[in-house]
């Protein structure tokens, strides 16, 4: 028989600290998906564009995520939520939707 620890497997007990340049601004605030960014420079249009993820989950189903919901507000105005910041927003939305008997979606 061979001596046991020779078999052993080592697993790290403590992180390994690595030597490395402090990491940049942009570094210290990355997120872990781009498309959690908020970027207010550009247009409605270029938000509505916009992806935050676009990958398989771990069912295997591929889903994608818009960074931003544009919604219609009551004055006509079009408003980007982002899908992190304005969740609670987005949240109240989505709840104010109904459908009528024929199936239609009005709004409260």
């Amino acid at each position: 028989m061979a001596n046991e620890s020779e078999n052993e497997i080592k697993q790290p007990v403590s992180p390994t600290i690595e030597s490395r340049e402090e990491p940049t601004p942009k570094e210290k605030n990355a997120t872990l998906n781009p498309g959690d960014v908020v970027d207010e420079s550009k247009s409605v249009e270029e938000k509505a564009k916009q992806i935050a993820v676009d990958s398989p989950d771990i069912t295997g189903e591929h889903i994608t995520v818009p960074t931003y919901f544009v919604v219609d507000e009551p004055d006509g105005e079009q408003k980007p939520l982002h899908h992190v910041k304005d969740a609670e927003e987005i949240s109240d939305v989505i709840r104010q939707a109904r459908t009528d008997e024929d199936g239609n979606r009005t709004w409260r």
